[in-house]
């Protein structure tokens, strides 16, 4: 850590130029570094344009199938860490247990913090509610987990993604999923409300209660699940590849 923020304020004091992928990092290049708020530009980010190609609904059987996911599901994609905060998720699903049987499947890895995350889970038997697509034997050896086409895939068939995290640069699963046409639940914090625009369901990241009322209401309203997919899908033409470029 020490070596890389030496690496990173050097930079910062020699480049001509700084880009900043979101206006949060914007400040904490400005904050943390001492930047001349003048030298740094935002240039917001683009994903992989195949989160943008509607899948067909042979593809999405086959996937399914493929992992044996099941036929309803919230989905959570991103390293399991404690800024990304995946227990408070799965405080959500312990909350909802009695109202929606719909489990979450999670598509991630992590170390001393996923420990946590699965103590947190046995001791609730939450076990049948959350799925570690990474770690099944369909998946585990998998390369083709890893193309973006099939993870989008995996976005489409999903009920919503869930990504309440503390801290981000700028949030590409956010950016991913709104591609996919598919509603987010985020972080009023950070950068996030930049990544979601006016397409996502914003929640305090530490109130599970937030969490777990976003995922009852995205799954029983389904014009506020339509509304939320047509404002995520305008909102994510903003950031096209060939806007990227451009700028």
């Amino acid at each position: 850590v020490k070596i890389y923020a030496k690496k990173f304020r050097y930079a910062c004091a020699h480049a001509e130029k700084v880009i900043a992928i979101s206006e949060q990092t914007k400040k904490d290049i400005i904050e943390f570094y001492k930047t001349p708020e003048e030298k740094v530009v935002v240039c917001y980010q683009s994903c992989n344009p195949a989160f943008k190609v509607q899948s067909t609904p042979e593809e999405r059987k086959r996937v399914a199938n493929k992992y044996k996911l099941p036929s309803r599901f919230f989905l959570y994609v991103g390293s399991i860490i404690e800024r990304k905060n995946l227990r408070n998720i799965c405080r959500a699903v312990l909350l909802l247990r009695d109202e929606l049987e719909v489990p979450l499947v999670v598509i991630g890895e992590g170390g001393k913090y996923k420990r946590k995350v699965k103590d947190f889970i046995t001791r609730h038997d939450l076990g049948n509610r959350i799925i570690f697509l990474s770690e099944s034997e369909e998946a585990r050896n998998d390369p083709e987990l890893r193309l973006p086409s099939v993870l989008a895939t995996i976005y489409q068939s999903a009920i919503a993604m869930i990504y309440p995290s503390f801290f981000e640069g700028f949030g590409a699963p956010v950016l991913e999923a709104l591609g996919s046409r598919l509603p987010v639940i985020t972080s009023n914090v950070s950068c996030l409300p930049e990544a979601g625009g006016d397409g996502a369901y914003y929640v305090n990241p530490s109130q599970a209660e937030e969490i777990a009322e976003a995922m009852r209401r995205i799954y029983t309203d389904k014009e506020l699940a339509a509304s939320m997919i047509e404002k995520g899908w305008q909102h994510a033409l903003n950031f096209s590849a060939v806007k990227y470029a451009e700028n």
